[in-house]
Formats: C-alpha cells, structure tokens, sequence
C-alpha cells in the first residue's frame, strides 16, 4: 500500500473514521478494541480518527471523547485525532481550550476539536443542566473556544503555554451545523463545519455555499455511512430510528434514508462517497461503519477493506 502523506485535522482532501465503542465489551475491553481500530485505521491509509459524545451509557457513544481521542494519538503510529463532535455547553470553554491545547502539546500537528451544542436531554439532566437558552450558550462557548484555540483571543489563559503555543501552531475546529444561523456564526468565528451522517448532500450544499458567502473558509467535513458488501440493513434501521426519537424536527427535515453508500464493487463505494462530498460543497470526509450490532470483526474487517480497496480510488475521485 502507498502511504499516505500526513495531514493537518480536517485538512481538504483529509479522510478519516468515526469509532464508536462495542458496549457488548467491558470498559477495559472496549477501549482496547477503540485503540486497535483507530490504529489499525492509520495502518491501512486513514488520515485519522474522529471520537463524538453521549452519556448515562446511550449506546455506540462515549462520555469522554477528548480523553478517548489522546489514548488513539499515543496508540497511533502517525495521524490525527478529533473528538468530533464534543458537546461544548456541558463544560466551560477555557477548561475545553486548556485540555485540547496541552494534548497537542503532546501530538503537535495532530488534534483537531469539533464542537456541538447537544440535543439529548439526558445528557444535560446527568449533569445536573438544562437546556436552556442553550443556542446562545453555545455560541458563547464556540466564539470563546475558537479565539483561543486560533491564538488571538486568549483571555484569561494568556501566559499559559499550550494556550500561547496556539498563536504560532493554531488548533483546528469545526463546529456541527444543521442551519443557516449555524453556519454563518462558524464563518464569523473562522470555525469550519461538521455534517451529521444522515443530512442530504443538498441540504449540506445549501449550508457550504451559504458559510462561504459569509466568509467562511474553513474546512466542510460530511460524514458518510460506507459498507463494503452486503450491509447490515436492520441495524442501520434501527439506529436511524434511536436518532429520531430525539432528534429536533427541524433537524429531521433535511435527512434523507438512511444516506449510506454500499456496494460489492470497491469503485462503485468510492465513487459514491466522492459524488456525496462533491454535491454537498465538502472537502473533507469521515466515514462510518459502526451501528450498535456490528461486532469488533466486523468493525475491522470493514476498516482495513474500505482502507486497502476503497480509499486509493476515493482519494482519485475526490480530485476530480
């Protein structure tokens, strides 16, 4: 296999995994199989790893994806890693900016941050939060944790030495966006986007093009389910079905099926994937391929086939 030349987090052109726990494991176990796939991810041509954040054990999810994310950086040969999304309003935003900047302090070049602002109650009520006013909380949170991150708008962390090592080496963030008020608040901040796996690439295009007219230039991450044969049909169901039992309505209304890209044909998968990046106006992509259901094997299995058969004539494809 070629390697794959290094990338800053979320960089254009930048493809990485989501990695999900196996909740059928113990806790020991289950972060061990986390950093055998997020190695095995870099191994076979994965540029890095996305982590995201749920609580009370909402299952496939994970309450410490920053943490998670600095156990792949040290199990990793090379390649980055983003909690991705972390949900901001449940932690105050110099705390969030301390940690990311002093584990990149450790992995300089290899962590990325991507922030949202939450829409599970449970995860707000096992925190003793509430949810509300929690549009401009999190904007609040986003504007103070991208100036800090960015290195010029430090505020009470100036004279910290991660934070400062922020001015010459800035921490790259996106920022989950659904709407447009979402997204021109990203392009205010100089924050790029993360896309949620099941949006359709017209929603996504209409929500790029309207973050680039803002000004926005940072990096547009859509995230794609990809499966490499038969998939697993009823779990993809099911999951999709948990998403809609919280999920907000307005959010609901941009969501196509199921939005996965699967087939036997390794160029049918890849060209796929590259025709929903290029429709919704992405540069940067994070596949998944865990559901709750699909066991470690499977979960590897995937990784390396999508990493060794897929990736090469996706990485062609994206740069046409």
């Amino acid at each position: 296999m070629t390697p794959v030349p290094e990338s800053p987090p979320f960089a254009a052109g930048s493809i990485s995994v989501r990695l999900y726990p196996h909740n059928e494991l113990s806790a020991p176990l289950i972060v061990e199989e986390l950093l055998a796939q997020a190695a095995l991810a870099v191994e076979h041509g994965f540029d890095g790893v996305m982590t995201s954040e749920h609580h009370a054990g909402f299952h496939g999810y994970l309450p410490n994806p920053l943490q998670i994310a600095g156990f792949c950086l040290d199990a990793m040969p090379h390649g980055w890693a983003a909690p991705a999304p972390l949900l901001l309003p449940l932690r105050p935003p110099a705390l969030v900016a301390e940690e990311v900047a002093w584990l990149a302090a450790r992995f300089p070049g290899r962590v990325g941050l991507g922030v949202a602002a939450g829409a599970l109650p449970a995860d707000f009520e096992v925190m003793g939060l509430t949810m509300h006013d929690l549009a401009a909380r999190f904007a609040t949170g986003l504007e103070e944790v991208a100036g800090m991150l960015a290195g010029h708008a430090p505020r009470g962390l100036a004279g910290d030495a991660a934070v400062d090592a922020c001015v010459a080496n800035p921490i790259p963030v996106v920022s989950a966006a659904m709407g447009f008020t979402a997204v021109r608040r990203a392009a205010r901040f100089g924050v790029g986007l993360l896309f949620d796996s099941l949006s359709t690439p017209e929603r996504c295009r209409d929500l790029t093009d309207a973050y680039r007219d803002a000004g926005g230039d940072g990096p547009c991450v859509l995230i794609r389910r990809a499966w490499l044969g038969e998939p697993p049909r009823a779990r993809l169901d099911d999951q999709v079905d948990v998403y809609r039992s919280y999920a907000p309505t307005s959010a609901q209304a941009s969501w196509g099926a199921d939005e996965l890209v699967d087939a036997t044909d390794p160029s049918s998968v890849a060209e796929g994937v590259a025709d929903a990046a290029r429709r919704a106006g992405c540069d940067s992509l994070n596949l998944r391929v865990h559901v709750p259901g699909v066991n470690p094997r499977e979960a590897r299995d995937q990784i390396e086939r999508l990493g060794d058969e897929v990736l090469g004539a996706l990485r062609v494809a994206l740069r046409r």
